[in-house]
């Protein structure tokens, strides 16, 4: 499927419109969804260095009404975990700088970011799996098992399961949240 650079499918593009305006349409309609209440909306931390999954990953989830962030490092996830507090993080295992069992590590560690759930999105085997929950990994994704090169259907389903499993209620949180202020 052939996308314009502000994430509007070919598609949708209407008869007659040209590309750019098609581009500005799109562009309007993403700002008033970010502008949209995000207490309903659950927020990912995307960590990935490959940019074509991660831009990839990145478009399927905002499509599907998540709030996404992504970082290609470990050193830069740790900073937007802290900063951004997502209600998930997918963190991938091979990272430059600081390798993904550090990051996970650092945020089971970190007060701030101890309690967001971090699911394990790799291309190696989960033969790592039991010493990764030990540290703090609540679920698994294995990129080969997605078919992410066919598209993200498959990552999609898998996605919503997980957070259905683990109950992220992020509406929930967040009037706990305003209840306390």
């Amino acid at each position: 499927m052939l996308v314009c650079p502000a994430i509007l499918p070919i598609e949708e593009i209407e008869a007659g419109e040209s590309r750019e305006r098609a581009c500005r349409r799109c562009t309007r309609t993403r700002r008033r969804h970010n502008r949209k209440d995000e207490a309903g909306m659950t927020k990912i931390l995307l960590v990935d260095d490959s940019k074509f999954l991660r831009m990839a990953m990145e478009r399927a989830l905002a499509r599907a009404g998540y709030g996404v962030s992504t970082a290609a490092d470990g050193e830069c996830a740790l900073e937007l975990a802290r900063r951004e507090k997502p209600d998930l993080i997918l963190l991938d295992m091979l990272l430059p700088k600081i390798s993904g069992p550090e990051v996970l590590k650092a945020l089971k560690k970190d007060p701030a970011t101890k309690r967001i759930a971090v699911i394990v999105l790799t291309g190696l085997s989960q033969k790592n799996e039991s010493r990764l929950r030990q540290d703090g990994a609540c679920a698994f994704l294995e990129k080969a098992e997605l078919g992410l090169d066919k598209g993200c259907e498959a990552f999609l389903v898998a996605l919503a399961g997980i957070i259905r499993e683990l109950k992220l209620d992020v509406r929930a949180r967040a009037r706990e949240a305003g209840a306390r202020v």
